[in-house]
């Protein structure tokens, strides 16, 4: 059994919510992978998947423009929520997201025109010495189709396009625009509440298929049912997985009884025209961002022993 630190327990831990000793013995058992680890933890039924997935843990705020058939996200972190209620930051959040309608990729965004002589990233750095923040264009995704159009939707906006989510959803069809835009808006706002992570099942990762495979078998045999009811078990539940990650699968929140395939299908038949889903862009604030945690204890006692 792998030599185990008390680090890779409490990390284990905050990951999972499980007990400590459980993490211990669950990184002896996977020789100190933590995601097998994770794994292990899931397969004896004691830690939720992915607990702390997708928390937001930094500030700031994500951007969305939309333009006919394309459209881009921006994420633009800061070390305060107070930063988001500045009106130039605001101003610089809408001006980034406008510039990643031509920007391959954050990189490239960085060193677009800034629309007030000089690049983004320059504009940024001068909005760094007036605010007194550190502040960072985090990541940035852009969609379009040849034909249809990408539609937006923003939670928790602050104002138009501007919020702590940020979706895109994008329509490839020969329908009219007008004919697309209410499935579109409809469509964002339930990745914005569902959380897919794929559009199909062949856009999955392999890889996460195959670590979901492992652990619902392990589940199976630890179930105690004869070995030949396995394998119908895995398939249910690997079914039932797919219908909450996958995007074309999942439950329509706005109706909450019709598959995504199926509303877009109706929609459809309506306009008269066929519709595909050719992809979706989901930004969270602070998604995958831990903030250092602080002991303010413990900052005073240093200072004073410095001093």
């Amino acid at each position: 059994m792998a030599d185990v630190t008390a680090a890779e327990v409490k990390a284990l831990r905050e990951k999972t919510g499980a007990g400590m000793m459980d993490c211990k013995k669950a990184l002896g058992e996977s020789g100190g992978d933590m995601d097998r680890a994770v794994d292990w933890l899931r397969a004896k039924g004691l830690a939720a998947a992915a607990r702390k997935a997708g928390r937001a843990a930094a500030e700031g705020l994500v951007g969305a423009r939309v333009s006919g058939a394309s459209g881009a996200l921006v994420e633009v972190n800061s070390e305060t929520d107070f930063v988001a209620r500045n009106a130039e930051f605001q101003d610089f959040v809408a001006a980034a997201a406008e510039a990643a309608l031509a920007a391959d990729d954050v990189e490239a965004l960085k060193s677009a025109p800034s629309g007030e002589g000089g690049s983004v990233a320059d504009r940024l750095t001068g909005l760094v010495g007036r605010i007194g923040e550190n502040l960072v264009l985090r990541r940035s995704a852009r969609l379009s189709v040849e034909e249809g159009l990408v539609a937006s939707y923003v939670h928790n906006a602050v104002r138009p396009g501007l919020g702590r989510i940020g979706v895109l959803a994008a329509l490839r069809s020969q329908a009219p625009p007008e004919a697309l835009a209410e499935l579109g808006k409809q469509l964002a706002m339930h990745v914005a509440a569902a959380r897919p992570l794929a559009l199909s099942r062949e856009a999955v990762d392999p890889a996460a298929a195959a670590r979901e495979r492992a652990v619902l078998e392990e589940q199976a045999r630890d179930s105690g049912r004869p070995d030949r009811a396995i394998p119908k078990m895995v398939e249910g539940r690997m079914r039932k997985w797919f219908e909450e990650i996958v995007l074309l699968d999942q439950v329509f929140v706005i109706d909450g009884k019709t598959r995504v395939r199926d509303a877009v299908a109706a929609a459809a038949q309506a306009a008269g025209a066929e519709i595909e889903v050719a992809g979706f862009a989901r930004f969270a604030l602070g998604e995958g961002v831990e903030k250092k945690d602080s002991d303010f204890a413990a900052e005073v006692a240093a200072q004073a022993d410095a001093h």
